[in-house]
This record gives C-alpha cells, sequence and structure tokens, in this order.
C-alpha cells in the first residue's frame, strides 16, 4: 500500500490555520513574531500560537513553526529568548537554516523535533545524512532539486529520516530562495525575512552617459520581467511525486489569504487522496483539480525543476500580475437565533447577488444574498466596507470555515 504522505500548509495567521486544518492539511507551518522569513506577513503572537496549536491538535494536525533567517551576532540572544518562550506553546516541530540557531535549539528544546529549511541549500543526499547525523528529522529539499535526484536521495538515507517538497506556490529567481537584490537594492534582506519581491519589478538598463534616458531590456521582444517566474503547480502530477519517496508535500504561501489557503489545500488533499484510491480513478479526475486549483490567484503554472531544468517558458515577460478568477467575500462563523450567518467582509458583494459556499468536502454551491445586517440588526443594501462584521441570509444550511467567494 502506497504510503500517505503529509499535505503541508501554510498559515500566515490564527484565521487562515483554522481554515488550513478544517480544509484537509495534516500539518500547518506558521511563523511567529521573529526569526521567519515572512517579516511582512501577519505572524503569531505567543498567545495566537498557542491557540493556533492547540485548535490544531483538537484535529489531529501538526504545527511547525518556522525560524529560518541566515542569523547575525545580534540575534543570537534573541533566538535564545524565542525558544524558552516556544517551550510554553508546544509545536511539533521547528523549521531553521542557520546551524548556529540549530545548535541552539538542540540545547533549549533538546526534545522538539527540527526540520531543515529549503533555505539550507539541500541539494544532495550526503547533505541529508549530515543533518541526520546532527539530529534533525526531517530536510526540505531544495527548489532546484528534479525528482530522480530526490527518489536518488531516498535510496541513500535512512528509512526514518523525512524528506519534504515544495508543490505549489510562488518559485524565487535565486538559488534556494537566499536572494541578494532586495538587500542591495532597496536595504531590506530577503535573509532576514524582509524581502521585497525585486524579482517581480519591471526593469530597464541606463547607459552611465545618459542618465534619465530609460532603455527597455528585451528578450525575444517579449517584455522587460526578466526575473518573474510562473508558479509551481504539481497538481497533475500525484503519482510522480509519490513514487519519488518525498513524505511531505509542501505549499508555499505564508502571506496568503484563507481563500488561497483553503483552495489549495482541499484540492490536494483531494487530489491525494484520489490518488491513493486508485492512479485511474485520479486521472479521471485531472479536470475537476485543473479548475479548482485555478480558482485562487496564481501567475500561471510550471513544474518548476522537477522534470528537469526549467527554460525559458517557465518565466513571465510581460506582466507581473496574477490571473484572479474569483473574488474573496468572507469566511462563515457563527449562526445566530435568526438563522443568519456572521461573516467578517472582505470584499464587496449586494443583496440579490448569486455567490459561491466553498465547502470543506469539495462542494460548490451557489447561494443568493437575500439579506445583509449590519451588527445592529440594521438591513443593507450591500456590504461596502472591508472588515466589517455582517451578518448574512443566505437561505441555505452552511457551516463554520466555509468560504464565500464571487466569480469575476
Amino acid at each position: 500500500m502506497q504510503k500517505r504522505p503529509e499535505l503541508l500548509v501554510p498559515a500566515s495567521s490564527l484565521e487562515v490555520l483554522k481554515v488550513a486544518v478544517s480544509y484537509g492539511a495534516d500539518a500547518v507551518y506558521i511563523g511567529g513574531e521573529a526569526f521567519g522569513l515572512r517579516a511582512n506577513a501577519k505572524n503569531f503572537s505567543l498567545k495566537e500560537m498557542e491557540e493556533g496549536i492547540d485548535f490544531a491538535h483538537e484535529h489531529a494536525v501538526k504545527v511547525y513553526v518556522t525560524a529560518n533567517i541566515l542569523a547575525h551576532n545580534q540575534d543570537l540572544d534573541g533566538v535564545r529568548e524565542y525558544f524558552e518562550e516556544l517551550k510554553k506553546v508546544n509545536p511539533d516541530a521547528l523549521i531553521i537554516s542557520d546551524p548556529g540557531i540549530f545548535t541552539i535549539a538542540k540545547e533549549i528544546l533538546p526534545d522538539m523535533e527540527l526540520h531543515i529549511s529549503t533555505q539550507a541549500n539541500n541539494t544532495n543526499y550526503a547533505t541529508y545524512q549530515f543533518w541526520y547525523q546532527q539530529g534533525a528529522k526531517r530536510v526540505v529539499c531544495a527548489r532546484e532539486l528534479s525528482l530522480e535526484e530526490i527518489k536518488q536521495i531516498r535510496e541513500h538515507i535512512e528509512e526514518e529520516m523525512e524528506i519534504e517538497a515544495f508543490i505549489h506556490g510562488a518559485m524565487c529567481i535565486s538559488y534556494s530562495g537566499r536572494c541578494l537584490l532586495s538587500s542591495f537594492l532597496t536595504g531590506r534582506d530577503a535573509n532576514q525575512g524582509a524581502c521585497t519581491h525585486p524579482c517581480r519589478w519591471k526593469y530597464a538598463l541606463v547607459e552611465e552617459s545618459r542618465p534619465g534616458q530609460y532603455m527597455p531590456v528585451f528578450e525575444n521582444e517579449r517584455g522587460t520581467y526578466i526575473f518573474n517566474s510562473k508558479d509551481l503547480c504539481m497538481i497533475e502530477h500525484i503519482p510522480e511525486l509519490l513514487k519519488a519517496g518525498i513524505d511531505s508535500f509542501k505549499i508555499e504561501g505564508r502571506m496568503k489569504t484563507a481563500l488561497y489557503v483553503a483552495t489549495v489545500a482541499r484540492t490536494y488533499r483531494l487530489a491525494i487522496d484520489d490518488c491513493l484510491k486508485g492512479e485511474e480513478y485520479y486521472k479521471s479526475r485531472l479536470p475537476f483539480y485543473r479548475e479548482e486549483i485555478a480558482k485562487c490567484t496564481y501567475r500561471l503554472f510550471t513544474t518548476g525543476f522537477f522534470f528537469g531544468k526549467p527554460n525559458e517558458e517557465t518565466q513571465i515577460y510581460d506582466n507581473n500580475t496574477y490571473i484572479k478568477e474569483y473574488t474573496y467575500l468572507g469566511m462563515i462563523g457563527e449562526r445566530d437565533s435568526r438563522g443568519f450567518y456572521k461573516i467578517e467582509q472582505k470584499n464587496k458583494f449586494c443583496v440579490g447577488e448569486e455567490i459561491e459556499a466553498m465547502k470543506k468536502d469539495g462542494r460548490n454551491l451557489l447561494v443568493t444574498v437575500k439579506g445583509i445586517f449590519d451588527e445592529e440588526g440594521i438591513s443593507m443594501d450591500s456590504a461596502p466596507h472591508p472588515k466589517q462584521i455582517l451578518y448574512l441570509d443566505l437561505g441555505e444550511d452552511l457551516e463554520e470555515f466555509d468560504i464565500l467567494r464571487r466569480k469575476e
């Protein structure tokens, strides 16, 4: 029987963690307020982390905390204090890239499971063996590895050591995500969690003796976004991922919305489970997976390095915008005595609109907005104010964490 891989899903906030758990994650990875590589994400306070971990554990889901910056001297005392605080909240593992931080984690949290981040450039089985000998339970593949290379790693490492690999989400132009562009251009260090994503900017050339004259950068006359990669998507290749011996299928996106996380988690959950039932059954459902995975924002799709070195087809040269087919309206909360559902509104919608309720089991229900009411019970024609608490009459039986979205 094929081993069931872990589906590992990102969460930018407590709300998104609960969505990830509800929509099929086996594990969730999150960042605290320091020492993770997403300084601009909302991230978790210690109190939120504790609540999120308790919620996940109640649903038999694990939580991993990122501490994967490349540390400088001034960081180390803070790392020690942070790890002392993490003792109180009981995460299931830490994700680390810096050997110094790894050493501190072993000292302060000797029983904690430690995973080695993709930032550590894990490109060969000797590196995996090294980290295993240091006490790591799992190593995250470098993005530059092919499936064939991952198979070779699996053959050369201990059976109990785990391999984690990114299978979906944004790709970085730099080797294993270790980029200097942001630091050089803006003073914000990507390796300290403050990346400004200059790989998505539009570039031009300026000749030294002609200041102010911007000459476009052309590549086969298709445009100037020379660093801008398509997004990784392996939804059509679950059997190949399973055969490569990958233990954890990782989704990128610790700055993504609840709609994105719900859409991607649910689609991969269904695809993995269907494939384990039978490869032919999985293949028969490929059109459904393709349709569903495209319902969250993306920059076209590529299979990255999994089937060999990428070529010019993996880059987007003419723009840096997302494709967006659906708008996130809100998430179903508690139901009041009137039968109305509480939501925090995310984007504008109106009474009379037909919208979609995305359910955890894979169904998408069309519902009509029959009424919108504010917290005082006053009827409204539309919901124009972001983050306003509203109560909706939708005329259907829905569940907590159902996602409301509108096709554009």
